[in-house]
């Protein structure tokens, strides 16, 4: 059992848990995840680890309330446990000594690219955090983000907190104006897409982190598939993170719209 430790809402449907947990936090590293299963009759699902630490044993998860499990896990309290939570699962995020790094975030993958921009500072990169939302309320993280990053670069679609636009469009601007020897955008899949194709533009090297439906996470069950340089790759072991100019976006799209759907007639089945 893995005792809630802290428990807070820092959007309309995002919260954060803090979550002991002492051998995952001691074997933890950037860009890696788990997989929880909240009680016996509970699914598994994936969340990617946003902040942790060896020496206090916890780890802190951020999560979008989407569906079933979700909802329940922002349901739980402070003093609740979750039955089963494995990891950390997944290849880290490839660091880099030295150079400019961009780092950007969409939504609730502000909390998986935290510890990027964390580690890649740490190893001596340059680190500009590019943050986005809908508007100002559903920004998170941005106090932990500015921790982590050099330069801080918010946006939202309405205009209510930083740059109003997209943040493909800062990301744009910025490699006009700057050299940037690296990407790393997390977040939305069809964000994530059309960053790459900004940076492909610009040919900057650019990496990713496919939020693929998991099940196992142990490449198993084949659930998370995806096509990256022609070849079919398992974001749970071959991932999470890939290069961005070589997913197949259009595939990877295509079956999380599937999933959409089928979650959607479960939802009104009586």
């Amino acid at each position: 059992m893995f005792a809630i430790l802290k428990k807070e809402q820092l959007a309309e449907t995002v919260f954060s848990v803090i979550v002991e947990a002492e051998e995952v936090a001691a074997r933890a590293l950037a860009g890696q995840f788990v997989i929880l299963r909240l009680d016996e009759t509970g699914e598994r699902f994936p969340l990617t680890l946003c902040d942790w630490s060896a020496e206090e044993g916890w780890i802190r998860l951020v999560l979008q309330v989407v569906g079933r499990s979700t909802r329940k896990l922002s349901l739980m309290e402070e003093g609740d446990a979750i039955l089963d939570l494995v990891g950390p699962l997944g290849r880290p995020a490839e660091m880099c000594d030295g150079g400019h790094v961009v780092c950007v975030g969409g939504g609730v993958g502000i909390a998986a690219i935290h510890p990027i921009c964390r580690a890649l500072r740490q190893a001596g990169s340059r680190v500009t955090g590019i943050l986005g939302a809908r508007s100002s309320d559903l920004l998170i993280l941005e106090e932990e983000m500015a921790a982590v990053t050099d330069e801080l670069i918010l946006t939202t679609d309405d205009g209510s907190r930083g740059i109003k636009g997209r943040v493909t469009w800062a990301l744009e601007e910025l490699l006009k104006k700057e050299r940037v020897d690296l990407v790393v955008a997390i977040g939305p899949a069809i964000m994530m897409k059309f960053s790459s194709a900004v940076t492909r533009g610009f040919e900057v090297p650019t990496r990713v982190s496919l939020n693929s439906i998991m099940l196992d996470g142990t490449g198993m069950c084949g659930t998370c598939r995806c096509e990256v340089a022609g070849k079919t790759r398992f974001a749970c072991v071959d991932g999470p993170e890939f290069d961005g100019h070589e997913v197949d976006w259009n595939l990877l799209l295509s079956r999380l719209d599937q999933y959409k759907e089928e979650e959607e007639i479960a939802r009104n089945l009586p």
